[in-house]
């Protein structure tokens, strides 16, 4: 029996950006699909903060963390924030050996009062709570694409953090 190649796993961390009832998704050009804002986790740095850096960098948007568990009460060791799921994600690309995503996925929303900048990128949208559940297609509105709709396990995904978001401010 012969084995298998190694599959190398690189650790990221994706975060569904919540205001009010909608999420907001980046048109991703070499992957050609709509996906919320995330990236690979810098050497010695957190998951939450490389998701919240991720945002920042990729929207213009601070945000924080909206928490999805449960913290418990004691001062040590401290407690980061625990992801709302985790996935394992294949990775096509030409450019590198085939390669996995072990993807830890958070919930967050913009602070209120943050400088968030302006980020002057077309292919941002705000995709509302019902868009999701119609399983609209989003025109990327950029040249050589068409309007696409949004995978099952992001449309998935952002609901759950839209009604996260929503349970937490109520």
């Amino acid at each position: 029996m012969s084995e298998s190649p190694h599959i190398r796993k690189h650790f990221t961390a994706t975060a569904f950006v919540v205001r009010g009832e909608a999420t907001l998704l980046h048109w991703h050009k070499r992957l050609a699909q709509w996906l919320p804002p995330g990236g690979h986790i810098e050497p010695d740095e957190e998951p939450a903060e490389a998701a919240l850096r991720e945002v920042r960098e990729e929207t213009g948007l601070v945000c924080e963390v909206v928490a999805t568990s449960p913290s418990h009460a004691f001062a040590q060791p401290r407690q980061l924030p625990a992801p709302y799921t985790i996935l394992l994600e294949d990775i096509p690309d030409a450019k590198e050996p085939a390669h996995m995503h072990i993807d830890l996925i958070y919930f967050v929303q913009p602070v209120d009062g943050a400088d968030h900048g302006t980020v002057d990128d077309p292919s941002l949208t705000w995709v509302t709570e019902a868009e999701l559940r119609d399983n609209c297609t989003l025109d990327p509105g950029l040249p050589d694409t068409t309007a696409t709709a949004v995978r099952e396990d992001v449309r998935t995904l952002a609901l759950a953090a839209i009604t996260a978001v929503r349970s937490r401010s109520a």
